[in-house]
């Protein structure tokens, strides 16, 4: 399965703005993953996905959604890249949101 993690850089961040950060932690570093540039699918992508609307109810969170839906929790990413929510935070009580499917088809569009 691919991990949103999977293709991203580490980078070393040396800034001296942590260096109380790098004294607390005893480190002279500390190794991150680069941010990623993430492409948002096109519409055409978009409309060849089936889409299952689900309404936005107290209690939901994207990783209960993607083991309800994919069988998976860590795929929560997905959901949230595809509704262009970077958190939870951004789903109010009665939004719409769609869960893409089929799994394979997403995972091939997040590679292109």
């Amino acid at each position: 399965m691919t991990s949103r993690y999977a293709n991203r850089e580490i980078k070393t961040n040396i800034s001296s703005k942590y260096r109380k950060l790098f004294l607390e932690r005893s480190v002279s570093f500390i190794a991150q993953y680069n941010t990623p540039n993430q492409k948002y699918p096109s519409t055409e992508d978009i409309m060849e996905l089936a889409r299952i609307p689900h309404v936005w109810s107290m209690g939901d969170r994207f990783y209960k959604l993607a083991d309800e839906f994919y069988g998976d929790p860590t795929l929560w990413w997905i959901i949230a890249w595809y509704n262009n929510m970077p958190t939870e935070a951004h789903a109010k009580i009665g939004y719409v949101i769609k869960i893409p499917s089929p799994l394979e088809e997403i995972l091939r569009l997040w590679d292109k």
